[in-house]
Order: structure tokens, then sequence, then C-alpha cells
């Protein structure tokens, strides 16, 4: 039975939109793989992001069924997919971070080792030189200590300087989702971004969301504050806005941008409007289950048919964007290349 529900509409869009641009083979540098039996049935915590509507799209997202999501989304393209688990509060870090491994090692693709504050530096160093599939550590706001409020968490209030050390003794990645209401404008994020790069100049941050930036107003002064900034990464992942992608290569150039899903939520059907500073996905309506549950999320609404009828795939949604931000600013095949291939191939060490 297919995963997605693809409709032509869908296959117009692929065959228009991105088949041209996507080079036959790129890397996808951010995706979320887990099991049931690594999560805690008995309870379900959204967590200290805040937001339902991603924990709508999968109850589980498989290894094998992130490589059939690529097969049905890419039917023309060969998708290497860097692994590591979903980062609620109710997965068992325990079992996930083995589960990855495996699955790594198995299709020969690169991992992250999600790493929990409370874990000593020495444990995830041990775990990731037993484990060369992993390139380095994903870290996520919901581990910071419960007392601090969602708007008052820092970046090292969950990746600690044990663990920054660590990685950059071995030159190893980090990749960073960042906290606060207002994202990556927040300079109390973007102080600590750089100070990161200055202290640890070995390791390779990556800033995920491109700071989670999904509306202009998100951007605020970082870039200005950041732009002196040598080798920190931006990944795309599961940003659709074209003037913020802009701004970023306008910075950093195409050599600091890469391609990233965040599969499964991005496979979910939706696109994103921004009013008044504010996000809103809007997906066909009952895609995601009953309306009372899904617009109880703030950043949803629903669209009637037959309008839904010309709602794709989230995931088409940001690669169009990027496409087009790279084209705007004179860009061509080659950096396109590198945002979809060459940058996370560097990253990883993939030949």
């Amino acid at each position: 039975m297919p995963l997605l529900d693809y409709k032509p509409y869908d296959k117009e869009f692929y065959e228009t939109e991105l088949k041209p641009y996507l080079p036959k083979k790129f890397i996808d540098c951010h995706t979320h793989v887990w099991i049931p039996e690594i999560k805690n049935q008995d309870s379900y915590l959204v967590g200290k992001a805040g937001n339902s509507w991603p924990g709508m799209v999968a109850k589980d997202n498989s290894v094998e069924d992130l490589i059939e999501t690529n097969r049905e989304l890419f039917p023309d393209n060969e998708v290497i997919s860097c692994l590591y688990s979903q980062v609620s509060r109710n997965v068992i870090i325990e079992k996930a971070n083995p589960y990855v491994a495996k699955k790594a090692v198995e299709y020969n693709f690169p991992a992250l080792y999600v790493a929990h504050p409370s874990v000593s530096a020495d444990v995830i160093e041990k775990d990731i030189l037993a484990n060369p599939c992993f390139k380095g550590i994903k870290v996520y706001l919901n581990y910071a200590p419960d007392y601090i409020p969602n708007d008052e968490i820092r970046i090292f209030d969950f990746l600690t300087p044990e663990h920054l050390a660590m990685c950059d003794k071995h030159g190893w990645v980090v990749q960073l989702h960042i906290a606060r209401s207002k994202r990556l404008a927040d300079p109390v994020n973007y102080y600590q971004i750089r100070e990161i790069e200055e202290k640890y100049p070995n390791l390779q941050l990556i800033i995920a969301h491109l700071g989670r930036a999904y509306a202009d107003e998100d951007v605020g002064d970082a870039l200005d504050y950041l732009k002196g900034l040598k080798k920190t990464m931006w990944d795309f992942t599961a940003n659709t806005n074209q003037q913020v992608m802009e701004r970023v290569l306008e910075t950093y150039g195409p050599e600091r941008f890469m391609y990233g899903s965040d599969f499964p939520i991005f496979r979910m059907k939706a696109r994103r409007v921004v009013e008044n500073a504010f996000y809103i996905n809007e997906i066909p309506k009952g895609s995601l289950g009953p309306s009372e549950i899904v617009l109880k999320d703030k950043h949803m609404r629903e669209i009637e048919y037959p309008e839904a009828e010309k709602i794709t795939f989230f995931i088409y949604e940001e690669m169009a964007s990027a496409i087009r931000a790279l084209k705007k600013l004179g860009y061509g095949q080659k950096e396109l290349d590198l945002a979809f291939y060459g940058n996370s191939a560097r990253i990883f060490g993939i030949k």
C-alpha cells in the first residue's frame, strides 16, 4: 500500500518544479526515524517546543518507511538520508540511538547521536567511537530542564560545554535546533551561536531550519551579527520562506546551505503562509484528522476542496522555494548540486 497520497498534481509539480534542478543523487541532512518499541507508550509528552501539529503526521517512521517515502516522492533520484531519532521526551534515547546505528550501518547512511544534556560526554564519546556511522550529535530544546520556561531556554541549557568540547576534540557535527519565541532574531540565540564557533572552531555547527526563521521577522539583526562566521552551516529543513533563504545565501553563499527534509513531518500535504509574522500551515481539510483536534494548534488552517487539490507535499514546497532562491540570485546547477548534495557530502564524509 502506498505510504503517500500521490496525485496527478503532485507528479506535475515534481516533474516541472523539482526534477529539472535536483541532482540525480542528493543528501538529506535532517531525518527522524523511530519505531514503537523505542517510545514510552504510557505517556505522551509534546515537549517544550509546544506545537502539536508535527505529531499528527506519523505515529512512527521506520527507516524502511523513510526509504519508501523518498522512493515515492523522488522516483528518478537516489536519496541518502542522515538518520537520527525522534526527539520528543517520551522517546527512550538508550533504545533509539542503537536502533539508528543499526539501520545506518545496514543502509550505509550517516547518522547523528541524540545527546541528552544529562548524559556525560565520556559516555557519548564512547558510544560514537564504537559506531562510526555517527558523525556527531543532534541536540534539542526538549531536553532543557523542566523548570526553564520555553521562552527563556538558552542554547547552553540543552547543549553543554562538555558536549561541545567533545565534538570540538573530534571535529564532529553538532546539529542545533534553537529555542525562544523570537527564534533566530533573539540576541541570546545569535550571541551564543557565534560563541560556539569562536570557542569550538573544530566542530561543525549546523543551524537547523535556518534558525527557525519561518517569517522574515524571525531573522531580525541576526545575520548582520553573524556574517563573520567562517564555517557554520545552515540547513533549510522545514522552511519554505524564499526571502529568508535569499538572505542566508546573500550572507554566506551556497557553500553553507544544506537540504534537509524533517521527515516524516514534511511528507504531509501543506503550504505555508505568514500573517503578521506568524506562520500558518494550510492543509487539505481532513488530511491530518478531525478538525476539532487539528485546529487546536494555532499554526494550522484547513482548506476546503476543490482548492485543496492544489496543495502538494510540504517537502516539495520547501525544495521549490530553495531552488527559486538560488536561481533568483543567479546561481546555476553547480550551486544547486552543492545545496542538495555537495555540502552534506563534505560534512558527513560521503564519497
